[in-house]
């Protein structure tokens, strides 16, 4: 006998599907067009796919700014900013989840603040820092000022907040220093925590346009979303090759988080489980 489905799952089967083509439309257009040329891309009325299928537009990139340059800035900032705010986040939150010590609950507190201020109140004081400090232009300007933060910190803490305590007493039974059992034995129990926040400070990064712009000033120090501003500069706006470099800021990101859902979903999934 051949089995049929309700007639409600072929609804939200529909539905589903109709929701998931108006989120990836936008991407399939950006992707279409970037093979278009100048004429088509401004065509009006527009048309989805194009008369010629041409590689001019990201031809074009290496002409109007350093793309080479601008992809190794932002993998730089952005896997720099990631690799160093995955460890700090996650010893502050390992000790806000495991240790005892006076004035724990309000500093964590004090932390989760931070989350409510925007970034425009203090973008005059971090310049000013920076520039004081010498930095300006460099990638240590970029990385240090985001070591850490506090949405990964609480996001650690989380996490950390949800695995047995049985494990460090044991550590602790053996004699291993605070240190060593956040290292040997929580830490690697962390993996979807440690793998999802790190999609998120990746992304953030890299996609971040404000931020590295207000503390670079040469083309060659610019990151991949700040060199956008170059090609829609002048009163000019080149839309060819703003939809190229587009693509090639996207795809690596696709990538990323395709490898990575099912540990990004792992992470939010277990995060803020208690013993």
């Amino acid at each position: 006998m051949i089995k049929t489905r309700p007639f409600g799952e072929i609804i939200k089967n529909v539905f589903l599907f109709g929701i998931a083509i108006i989120v990836l439309f936008p991407f399939i257009w950006l992707f279409v067009s970037s093979f278009k040329t100048d004429k088509n891309v401004i065509a009006y009325p527009p048309a989805f796919f194009p008369d010629l299928w041409t590689l001019t537009q990201y031809m074009n990139v290496g002409r109007n700014i350093p793309i080479f340059s601008l992809t190794k800035n932002t993998v730089v900032f952005a896997g720099g900013v990631t690799l160093i705010s995955l460890l700090f986040d996650s010893m502050a939150g390992y000790a806000f989840a495991r240790l005892y010590f006076k004035g724990k609950n309000i500093i964590f507190s004090i932390i989760l603040l931070t989350m409510m201020v925007p970034f425009q109140i203090v973008m005059t004081p971090l310049y000013i820092e920076i520039h004081k400090f010498g930095l300006l232009n460099t990638y240590a300007g970029l990385i240090l000022p985001r070591a850490t933060s506090a949405f990964g910190i609480y996001l650690m803490r989380s996490f950390f907040s949800g695995l047995p305590k049985s494990l460090e007493e044991s550590g602790r039974i053996d004699g291993m220093s605070e240190f060593r059992i956040y290292r040997s034995i929580m830490l690697p129990l962390c993996k979807p925590a440690l793998l999802s926040l790190g999609i998120f400070h990746f992304m953030n990064n890299w996609n971040d346009l404000l931020y590295p712009l207000m503390l670079t000033s040469t083309a060659n120090m610019r990151t991949l979303s700040s060199g956008l501003a170059i090609l829609v500069g002048n009163k000019v706006i080149k839309y060819g090759p703003t939809l190229a470099v587009a693509m090639i800021s996207l795809t690596p990101l696709l990538v990323l988080y395709i490898i990575g859902q099912k540990y990004f979903s792992e992470g939010l999934a277990f995060t803020g489980q208690k013993d």
